[in-house]
């Protein structure tokens, strides 16, 4: 179950900001995620029914599991179930609401008037709809629709909406009353296309193209004020949902061109069409001074904040997730800190800049720069077959995985090795005068080069939508009132 979010409102794509600033235990338990394996016994009949009956889906879910390590059940965007079948019942029992029962209204969406539509707070899962008729239809996200008609020589399947649009659906395959589309979607969630606009549609070009080439190197103040200036054009041009899939498209290609086990993935992918349509989320590591302007520039996107993490006195970084209730779009944001600051609104109220040492993520920004701006991001983690993910990338690219640090049935997590980048001399020269490292660790870094970025290898079952909350759960306890003036009555203090 998801528990304490009743705090949680909004108009539009996105809750208005005042409600995420939060602090103290209530910030570290609003958010608590389950598996949810009711539900997803749903979607696993649903899918399980169509793959019996439409050989093409079938044959295409075995390609994806052999050519690309993914999971078919993983790509879904959305089922449409005929309202004869009678599930209602059983999808208010399991988690799905009325859509506009939700916590965030969707104001970015279209559904005709004949259908139904269910969302699933409690975990990951697809939209549903209930629709008349008796098919049975299925559909893929995809990252463009004619990318995956032209890999599968799809040349005479119609597609609905505009090329350029924010949303797009092809018939991929019709078996009788089983039919599989392919859906393609740029801050547009519903069931149908918005009405094309061809003037906004070139403004979201040039808004894509902007984001781009945006400035990253130099002065990091002047790259996040020219950033903000870019976002709140784009906004004000196209709209908050559609400017938040732009900026994260080109937040992919940058991270991409820096990412080798990127690079591999995507064309394993792309062979089929699919693209990067499977992200699961996207991770930054940020300074301590920097912090606020990172989450804020989220927020202006239409994103909210979720569960928060502290990693462990060991690691001394801790987190704050934050989503998009339109795109899908999630963002995990790492940045040092101490378990004490974890009780306080770290992400709306700041964190000291200035430390004594600094920890995994600040040297991380140290080395590299901020990922926002010109590090790019940590890494990007997106939904696999997890054991077939490490066996594929190794024998057909190379490319090794780490151990994983997550090995929960519901929830499987692991790196591929980093990639490797050089790190600018004026970077070093900076961190060895402020004492942070060492002339002998600085030589190491000049020499060999210092550990960048990730591709992330993620398996989820049961619609788990969390992370590993083991070190929220210790700071929880460990930071429990009641056990603090124990302490200090054991200690005679007061």
């Amino acid at each position: 179950m998801v528990s304490g979010v009743k705090g949680q409102g909004g108009t539009g794509a996105a809750a208005d900001s005042t409600h995420n600033a939060m602090s103290g235990v209530e910030a570290l338990r609003q958010w608590h995620w389950e598996p949810q394996p009711k539900a997803q016994a749903v979607i696993n009949e649903l899918v399980e029914e169509f793959t019996s009956k439409n050989a093409w889906a079938k044959r295409l879910g075995e390609r994806m599991m052999t050519e690309t390590g993914t999971r078919l059940i993983d790509w879904i965007d959305h089922i449409q179930i005929p309202a004869s079948r009678g599930l209602k019942k059983r999808l208010l029992e399991v988690g799905w609401k009325p859509a506009a029962n939700v916590r965030f209204k969707i104001a970015s969406a279209a559904v005709p008037a004949n259908a139904e539509w269910y969302i699933n707070e409690l975990g990951m899962f697809p939209d549903l709809f209930l629709v008349d008729g008796e098919t049975l239809r299925l559909g893929i996200k995809v990252e463009f629709v004619a990318d995956f008609l032209a890999a599968h020589d799809l040349w005479e399947a119609p597609i609905v909406g505009e090329a350029l649009g924010q949303m797009r659906i092809a018939t991929v395959n019709k078996s009788k009353g089983y039919e599989l589309l392919a859906v393609e979607r740029h801050g547009w969630r519903g069931l149908t296309p918005p009405t094309f606009d061809a003037e906004k549609a070139a403004r979201h070009q040039q808004h894509l193209e902007a984001f781009r080439r945006r400035r990253r190197h130099g002065d990091e103040t002047a790259c996040f004020a020219e950033t903000n200036r870019l976002v709140d054009a784009a906004i004000a041009g196209i709209g908050r949902d559609w400017a938040c899939d732009a900026f994260f498209a080109a937040e992919r290609d940058y991270w991409m061109r820096r990412n080798r086990a990127a690079q591999v993935q995507y064309g394993r992918q792309q062979r089929l069409g699919l693209g990067w349509a499977n992200h699961d989320h996207h991770t930054y590591r940020s300074s301590r001074e920097h912090y606020t302007k990172l989450i804020a520039l989220w927020e202006k996107l239409g994103m909210y904040c979720r569960e928060r993490f502290y990693a462990g006195a060991e690691a001394q970084w801790g987190a704050q997730v934050v989503e998009h209730p339109v795109t899908g779009i999630i963002t995990f944001n790492d940045v040092d800190m101490s378990p004490e600051e974890l009780m306080g609104d770290f992400p709306h109220e700041g964190l000291k800049a200035s430390r004594e040492h600094l920890g995994t993520v600040g040297l991380w920004v140290g080395l590299h720069g901020e990922a926002v701006l010109s590090a790019g991001m940590h890494h990007l983690e997106a939904m696999f077959d997890w054991h077939a993910l490490v066996e594929q990338l190794e024998k057909d690219g190379g490319v090794k995985t780490m151990a994983p640090f997550t090995t929960f049935p519901y929830l499987r997590q692991a790196f591929t090795e980093g990639e490797v980048w050089t790190v600018c001399e004026d970077r070093l020269k900076l961190l060895q005068s402020r004492k942070y490292i060492t002339p002998q660790q600085a030589e190491v870094f000049r020499r060999e080069g210092a550990l960048g970025s990730h591709l992330e290898n993620l398996e989820r079952n049961d619609g788990f939508k969390g992370f590993n909350q083991q070190g929220v759960s210790d700071i929880i306890n460990r930071t429990d009132p009641r056990k603090q003036s124990r302490s200090k009555a054991a200690a005679g203090g007061h």
